[in-house]
């Protein structure tokens, strides 16, 4: 019984994604209210505006959905998805610095 509630099928990941302007100090207060309730639901940064949070069972993950789904602000627009650990186990991660050309050079004036 305990093998089957730790199934990697069974385990399940949330993802939350949202778009929120932040032009008027109305709309920078939805967005960091949103934000700070997701932490401290148990959300971590995945990405800027991605958050993750690992829940056990579908089950669990569908409270947090309602939970999120509760202070939704009318700015904006935010999606939620939930996946499988063993899904989740798949992404691939890079990280690292752009490959950028080399900047051309300056030519120095000298006046004497």
């Amino acid at each position: 019984m305990n093998e089957d509630r730790l199934n990697e099928y069974r385990i399940m990941w949330l993802l939350v994604f949202f778009d929120m302007p932040t032009e008027t100090k109305a709309q920078r207060k939805a967005y960091s209210d949103f934000r700070k309730r997701l932490i401290a639901d148990g959300f971590t940064m995945f990405q800027f505006s991605v958050y993750v949070r690992h829940c056990a069972s579908w089950e669990n993950a569908e409270v947090h959905k309602k939970r999120v789904r509760s202070f939704i602000s009318e700015y904006g627009e935010i999606g939620l998805l939930t996946i499988t650990d063993k899904q989740f186990s798949s992404i691939e991660l890079f990280h690292g610095v752009k490959k950028e050309q080399p900047r051309p050079r300056v030519i120095q004036l000298e006046l004497f």
